[in-house]
């Protein structure tokens, strides 16, 4: 077994937009392993946009990232020694070790995982932290009833994507919001929602009309900007707005709404919410995900970087949409 780790930390605060100078891969030497610890090979590496928001050392609802440590991030791998009775070597597990290639702990936090029908790789997807999300936004904010108009912004994403199956699956009709006519395509062709109108193409407010003739009764916000705009236009009254993600303004730019009379004319609801709050649904959420994707009845799309080197590039690439659905860093 190796005795060096590779690890990635945030050295420095991103001033406007964020950058590869914001990290630096160390190499550290590995511990002997304390009574009640485990060590675990990280297969995977998973890159979200609340990363961007850790960075920032502005109010927010959870603490910043601290500089000079390893970047946090959800991760999942096989166990590789114990010294603690609840995890033995071959184990996978998920756990939040971060931009690291091992991570050693006493195993709180830390969950064993099954990969016989659900890959490693899906347990920071759909069946994951981002399923969960989508998961809690819908059925607990929007709760969307049949024949009903659900809008998604970032709907080829690991959120979205999700959001969209799962509109379909108690009978609403899924409208998506992408960024290329590939993504649009893969959302209507492959994911199964009724449209998607491409935000780049230029004619987001009309093309957004044209895909909810009945207007919009859910909208699940994961990008802020021209695309809530476009939907608060086209909400109907006493619509729902799950707002998950502002990833259009977390350079610091800010972003006001056009037209927010809106909220109080339509007597909208609009609830903003950070899923580890809510760790009571879980089980049940993360149960359901797991057997519609062992299924197959639920779809989803990973872009894969290879090496912890190539994390920083695969990160902000996936801030300006680069990605193609989950983006993930393969360690192995």
């Amino acid at each position: 077994m190796s005795q060096i780790n590779r690890q990635i930390l945030l050295v420095s605060r991103p001033q406007g937009a964020a950058s590869a100078d914001n990290f630096k891969l160390v190499e550290t030497p590995l511990a002997p392993l304390a009574d009640g610890e485990v060590r675990v090979r990280n297969h995977y590496l998973s890159l979200d946009p609340y990363m961007r928001g850790r960075m920032s050392d502005a109010k927010s609802y959870a603490t910043p990232q601290p500089l000079n440590e390893v970047m946090i991030g959800g991760t999942t791998g096989e166990v590789i020694e114990s010294k603690n009775a609840a995890f033995k070597p071959g184990d996978k597990v998920v756990g939040m070790f971060g931009w690291q290639e091992f991570g050693t702990s006493d195993g709180k936090g830390l969950g064993k995982i099954d990969d016989t029908h659900v890959p490693l790789s899906a347990y920071l997807g759909p069946v994951g932290m981002p399923g969960v999300t989508a998961w809690y936004g819908l059925n607990r904010i929007i709760a969307p009833k049949a024949g009903e108009t659900v809008v998604v912004s970032a709907a080829s994403g690991a959120v979205g994507s999700v959001v969209g199956q799962l509109a379909k699956q108690a009978g609403a009709r899924a409208v998506g919001i992408a960024g290329g006519p590939d993504k649009c395509r893969y959302v209507v062709e492959t994911l199964g929602f009724d449209a998607c109108v491409d935000y780049k193409a230029g004619n987001l407010y009309q093309d957004l009309k044209a895909a909810t003739p009945d207007g919009v009764d859910g909208c699940f916000e994961n990008v802020g900007g021209e695309g809530l705009d476009a939907t608060l236009a086209r909400m109907n009254a006493h619509g729902r707005i799950a707002l998950c993600g502002f990833i259009a303004g977390y350079d610091g730019a800010p972003m006001p709404l056009k037209h927010p009379a809106l909220l109080l004319t339509q007597r909208l609801l609009v609830q903003g919410f950070i899923v580890s709050e809510h760790m009571d649904v879980w089980p049940d959420a993360l149960k359901e995900l797991g057997t519609l994707v062992a299924q197959k009845k639920l779809q989803y799309r990973e872009t894969v970087a290879q090496g912890l080197e190539n994390a920083p590039e695969a990160f902000l690439g996936m801030l300006k949409g680069h990605n193609f659905g989950k983006q993930l860093v393969k360690l192995i």
